[in-house]
């Protein structure tokens, strides 16, 4: 058949690809199944078919964006109080207020188009991978680069990135009721042709986009993209959906709802007043009207939006990708860690130390992944076979590179070490078996593959040999160690005794005690077989392996930062128990051997009984994936917000069920990273710990928002109210109202939600998830701080007025610069509850420091030009001294009692420290 001219269609020359066998599919789609496509070809056809993703639903137009500013109640009751007053002849009034409206709905759109910037760049971030062969070498690229004709590698846990023909199938399953309905796993056939007509979950050559695998491996070509997969068939019939909203964003839309209903009750009363002391309606309407809108934090939610995107877009920047937002706020609550060991607390470059076959000990030398090293005998042995213990030695290596789906990856022009492609534990091996000399390319044909179970915690493959068939297997001691009959020592196979197995299990324990993982390896040649095929039994027990993983030096220090949060860490490794205790008391997790648990433990433990336990547990060693599931709900149980993470399709249970599930951004599975609420792309435990940081300063930076925003309406209203039962005139005009809120809600609050984190912000204990918004005491101190700027305005009013008529509109200006003022210094004195702004430093937030000078400069010039004075009602000289005096008066106050605070704190513990 020749080969068609590649095209968009998933069939070039019109035939389905699971029609075909598969060589004849490669060469159609004009690829090779070992080396795959080379960069340039991959570019090409990426350039002509262009990007491998499912078209979005066309994004709002900006026009639309900008007319939804306008959908407010409020603002519309505006726009026609407006009208009216240009209706009656009051031409400035309209304008002025119309132009402010204008303004508002300009600065609401730029915030919300900020945010969807922010959460863009957030999606773009968070894009899948793919494990593609370029150029005959195995590489990691974003799945929208991939095109026809790429070969790719599939392992449990991925999605598929796109239709595919397998090309190599070993024992692969996927689940496919994304597309099938069907919730049963497929099993897949490389070999397998089927019919034209044949249906799609019956395709079992194909797996197809939207897919996982749940068990085995497999290579495959892909034979459609994007928007031409089944998939994307499907999604071009569907819309996608909106931008779910935050538990944050709605707790604060309800919170919105009650001030509303506040406000417009202060706002009715001040109304009434108004009128009954004899006001000109349409004065009072706009003066009432315009009070509502400022007194309602209309900007709050994009405000907090544009906090939640940046303050996650920083965590990528620092390897932590959060992939939905609400968890920034479980991140702030978090009490415990539960954290793999391999790779996460250690360097994830293991490296084997030494090796045990039959009685002679190997230490081996050199570091990291560079095959150079020696083995050297340990003392003196009871046999001079030294020429047997060499011959056992290459033979266990050889069995460690045959079980082993890694990679090693020689140094090249854009990475100048030796590396891994794959598990760090199988990459230790293959550099072993590269130091003894074996060439780990030449591998005999392939027969049949058991991929590594948690569960039975072993992996073997069966290769076919001159005259025999050969099984390699690799797993834990116990294990092989149980279904061993034989062993290897001095060049002979001997009858694997009690006094054997001893011997083998004293040492795995020793290696271990030295924080050291144990791996056994073991052979079979022409091995059983039964109805699910070869049987990995009555092996021949071939070594024990002891390779080190070393504690990342980073993360003892954030193991004792987050003790100082309030924070526990608890290890959870699959390791031997003494290996484990080693490493934790490196990292200062563990004192004592109580601090300890294994799996065999925790199987025996009732659920209340691991509740209880988990109280005083730090390390869970031969932990399988599902005691990480008992550990997470037993630790809810208690009430804790719990992160978890894990790396492997099993994990996904415990890490969907934990508060907060963390996946590996190197070694976890797709589904794993499907079933998280943030990926660690360097798989450090710093990274968690700077995660949760930023997530309290996320949280606190809100809060600092929040108090701004409520305490300056709050101090306006109360302004107004108090002038009216008091029975002055209208303090502020309705276009100052609009004015200030203007100037001081929207670049301020801003600048203050990129506020850098409080120095002491890791030294509290985490906030209660159960903790309101507004607690008792916040709401307080907004209260508080608002009748401050209240009482600020009404002093400066009262000063100028003095109860004489002639003096209103001075009054209203001082009053009007007062306000503006007061509130720009106000948002210095919230960026800590407790530091004050000298203890912060002035210019430590150099965002907040140019929003109140361009705000400043704003209103100075409304109050100092011809034209907008006129406008604003601004009359009379302003007395700038005074007006700065009495707006520092709130600020002021507000720093004086954080420093009497600080003493009263200094004195308390003295106190409680003498006692």
């Amino acid at each position: 058949m020749s080969a068609p001219k590649l095209t968009e269609s998933p069939r070039p020359g019109g035939v389905a690809p699971h029609q075909l066998e598969r060589d004849t599919v490669v060469a159609i789609w004009r690829s090779d199944a070992q080396h795959g496509l080379s960069e340039s070809e991959a570019a090409s056809r990426h350039a002509k078919l262009g990007a491998n993703e499912l078209r979005e639903a066309p994004s709002v137009p900006a026009w639309r964006q900008f007319v939804g500013q306008f959908q407010q109640l409020v603002v519309w009751i505006l726009i026609v109080a407006a009208l009216v007053a240009a209706a009656t002849g009051e031409w400035i009034d309209a304008g002025a207020i119309l132009t402010i409206v204008l303004l508002n709905a300009i600065l609401g759109f730029v915030q919300e188009h900020r945010a969807e910037q922010s959460l863009a760049a957030l999606r773009k971030l968070s894009a899948p991978l793919a494990r593609v062969v370029r150029n005959g070498a195995i590489r990691q690229i974003p799945a929208q680069q991939l095109v026809v004709g790429d070969v790719v590698e599939l392992e449990a846990g991925d999605n598929i990135p796109a239709d595919v023909r397998l090309l190599r199938t070993y024992a692969l399953q996927t689940q496919e009721a994304a597309l099938t309905g069907e919730s049963t796993p497929v099993e897949k056939s490389a070999d397998h042709v089927s019919a034209p007509e044949t249906p799609l979950g019956d395709r079992k050559n194909m797996a197809f986009l939207g897919a996982m695998v749940i068990a085995g491996r497999a290579r495959a070509l892909v034979t459609a993209i994007g928007m031409n997969t089944e998939l994307g068939h499907i999604a071009g019939m569907m819309q996608a959906a909106g931008r779910e909203t935050t538990p944050l964003e709605r707790r604060l839309a309800e919170l919105g709802k009650k001030l509303i209903v506040l406000c417009l009750v202060l706002v009715a009363i001040i109304f009434a007043l108004h009128i009954w002391r004899g006001g000109e309606w349409l004065d009072v309407l706009l003066l009432s009207v315009s009070l509502a809108v400022a007194a309602v934090p209309e900007g709050l939610p994009s405000v907090v939006t544009i906090c939640l995107a940046l303050g996650l877009q920083r965590m990528a920047k620092q390897n932590a990708l959060v992939r939905k937002l609400p968890s920034v706020e479980t991140l702030g609550s978090v009490t415990v860690i539960c954290s793999d060991k391999t790779g996460t607390l250690t360097r994830n470059e293991m490296t084997v130390r030494q090796v045990l076959v039959g009685d002679a000990w190997f230490e081996v030398t050199g570091t990291g992944y560079e095959p150079k090293g020696e083995f050297q005998l340990r003392g003196a042995a009871s046999s001079a076979n030294t020429g047997g213990r060499e011959s056992d030695l290459k033979q266990a290596l050889r069995i460690g590179y045959l079980c082993n789906d890694a990679q090693l990856l020689a140094p090249d022009s854009s990475v100048s070490g030796w590396r891994i492609l794959g598990d760090p534990t199988e990459g230790a091996l293959l550099v072993a078996a590269a130091k003894a000399g074996w060439k780990i390319e030449e591998r005999p044909p392939l027969l049949d593959e058991r991929p590594f179970d948690p569960e039975r915690r072993a992996m073997s493959v069966v290769y076919q040999e001159v005259d025999h068939a050969l099984m390699c297997v690799k797993g834990a001691p116990e294990e092989l160690l149980s279904q061993s009959k034989l062993y290897l020592v001095d060049g002979e196979v001997r009858l694997l005794d009690q006094a054997a197995r001893d011997k083998f299990q004293a040492a795995a324990s020793e290696m271990a005690s030295h924080a050291l993982r144990v791996l056994a390896l073991a052979y079979r040649r022409d091995p059983a077989r039964d109805a699910q095929g070869f049987v990995e039994s009555e092996l021949v027990f071939a070594a024990l392996v002891g390779m080190i993983d070393p504690p990342r030096i980073e993360v003892r220090p954030a193991i004792e930062q987050c003790r100082a949060a309030g924070v526990r860490t608890v290890m959870i490794t699959g390791d031997h128990p003494e290996t484990a205790r080693a490493i934790a008391a490196e990292l200062g997790l563990v004192d004592d051997d109580r601090s300890v648990a294994s799996g065999q433990q925790l199987d025996r433990w009732s659920p209340e009984e691991l509740a209880n336990e988990s109280r005083r547990i730090s390390v869970f060693a031969r932990a399988s994936a599902a005691h990480k599931l008992k550990i997470v709900q037993a630790l809810k149980t208690r009430g804790e917000t719990v992160a978890m993470t894990g790396d492997g399709v099993n994990d996904a249970p415990a890490v969907k069920a934990a508060d907060i599930g963390i996946a590996m951004g190197v070694t976890g599975t797709d589904v794993t990273k499907q079933a998280s609420h943030m990926v660690l792309m360097d798989d450090n435990f710093a990274s968690i710990v700077g995660a949760v940081a930023e997530g309290r300063r996320i949280y606190d930076n809100i809060q600092k928002v929040i108090r701004y925003l409520l305490s300056c309406n709050a101090g306006e209203v109360m302004f107004m109210f108090a002038t009216a039962l008091l029975g002055w005139p209208a303090p502020l005009l309705a276009v100052q109202i609009l004015w200030i809120n203007l100037v001081t809600d929207g670049i301020p609050a801003i600048a203050l939600a990129l506020e850098p984190p409080d120095p002491d912000q890791m030294r509290h204990p985490p906030r209660p998830r159960s903790e309101p918004v507004i607690t008792r005491q916040r709401a307080l101190r907004i209260l508080r701080d608002g009748l401050l700027m209240a009482l600020a305005a009404t002093i400066a009013f009262w000063w100028r007025y003095d109860e004489q008529s002639a003096n209103l509109a001075e009054a209203r200006t001082t009053a009007f610069c007062v306000l503006v003022v007061a509130q720009l210094f106000f948002s210095l004195a919230c960026r800590s509850e407790r530091s004050t702004m000298l203890e912060l430093g002035p210019f430590s937030n150099a965002y907040l420091f140019i929003a109140i000078t361009l705000s400043a400069m704003l209103q100075w010039m409304v109050v100092s030009l011809p034209w907008t004075r006129g406008v604003f009602g601004v009359e009379g000289a302003i007395s700038w001294p005074v007006v700065l005096l009495i707006a520092l008066f709130p600020a002021t106050a507000i720093e004086l009692g954080k420093i009497v605070g600080a003493a009263l704190r200094r004195r308390s513990l003295r106190v409680e420290n003498a006692s």
